[in-house]
Order: C-alpha cells, then sequence, then structure tokens
C-alpha cells in the first residue's frame, strides 16, 4: 500500500478542481478519511482472513464498487440537507474518486498481492503495469525507520511531485478563468 501521507494527499489535489463553495472542513476531512478507509481492512490480518480472500487486504474495501458506495453514503449521511442534486452528484463523484485513488495508489506499489479493482464480481488481484512506489509497511511502528524513509522519499517523487504540478496547474487554470471574468 501507499502510506496514509500518500492517500490524504491525492484526496487534497482531486479536491482543489472542486467549486469553492462546496469545500469546507467537512469536504476536506471526509475525503481524507475516504482516500484513507481502505485500509481498514488490514484489520483482516488480526481476524484471521487469507490476505487474498475477498475481505482480505485490498479485496473488497479497494475496489471501484466499494468507491461508489462509499461515495453515495457518504452524501447521503454527511450532505442530506444538500439541496441541490447538481452539488450532491459532484460531492458524490468526489468522495467516489478519492476512496477510487486508494486502489490506484497501491496497484502501483511493487509489493502484496495486488488489488481487487473489480470485486465483488472478480476477486483478482491487480497491480498497475507500472509499479514505481514503494510498498508502505502495515503499522505506524514498522513504518518509522530506513523502510519508511524510503517509502516516503518514494511517495515524495511519484505522487508529491506529479500531485503539485496538478495544484499549480489547477491554480494557474483558475487565475486565468478569474482574470477573464473580471475583464467583462
Amino acid at each position: 500500500m501507499a502510506s496514509a501521507f500518500g492517500h490524504a494527499f491525492s484526496a487534497i489535489v482531486l479536491g482543489t478542481s472542486f467549486s469553492k463553495h462546496l469545500k469546507s472542513w467537512k469536504f476536506w476531512l471526509i475525503g481524507i478519511v475516504c482516500s484513507i478507509l481502505p485500509d481498514a481492512d488490514v484489520i483482516s490480518f488480526q481476524l484471521g482472513i487469507p490476505y487474498g480472500s475477498f475481505w482480505g487486504h485490498r479485496g473488497f474495501t479497494h475496489s471501484l464498487v466499494f468507491a461508489c458506495i462509499v461515495g453515495i453514503l457518504v452524501v447521503f449521511i454527511f450532505y442530506r440537507k444538500e439541496s441541490s442534486l447538481k452539488n450532491k452528484l459532484a460531492l458524490a463523484f468526489y468522495f467516489f474518486i478519492c476512496t477510487a485513488s486508494h486502489g490506484l495508489l497501491d496497484g502501483l506499489t511493487n509489493g502484496g498481492l495486488g488489488v481487487a479493482f473489480f470485486a465483488p464480481f472478480d476477486n483478482t488481484r491487480y497491480f498497475l503495469p507500472w509499479q514505481p512506489i514503494q510498498v508502505s509497511p502495515i503499522g505506524a511502528e514498522s513504518f518509522f525507520g530506513e523502510r519508511g524513509i524510503r517509502v516516503i522519499k518514494s511517495e515524495l517523487l511519484w505522487i508529491g511531485v506529479p500531485g503539485t504540478m496538478v495544484l499549480v496547474a489547477i491554480n494557474l487554470l483558475k487565475r486565468k478563468t478569474n482574470s477573464k471574468k473580471n475583464e467583462r
């Protein structure tokens, strides 16, 4: 898996393109939680559930179906009072992509069994063809040390640099759009 830091940063990058009036502390916090949520399945190790099973690590909770369910449930639970259907759909999409980005990043790592992107329809574990991100150790105590430093360096290069480039590009586009609006 990528670390919680890499997943959280992805949620921030993904959220920057959304409309200002949708973004609040709740928007950011829930997006970050959604980006990390699939790793709640690590409890399966304590429960004796095999890694490669449907409920194992990188199983159903890393799938696109799970991400869709999470996106819809989050809006239903936390944005029930939002009156605009368009805004509800945009929010559900954001929380879906935050959750789905977790599996995507894990598919780019160089360890583990792969990701069950298509569960519950297919529990086959997949990696993406290119796996430049160092897999993060499971558990905070294992993260602090030489291996954790290698993971952070890898994520800075493969998540941080591209994510920062996207943030800069979005901000430049927003400035350009705002300056054109002000000229009218």
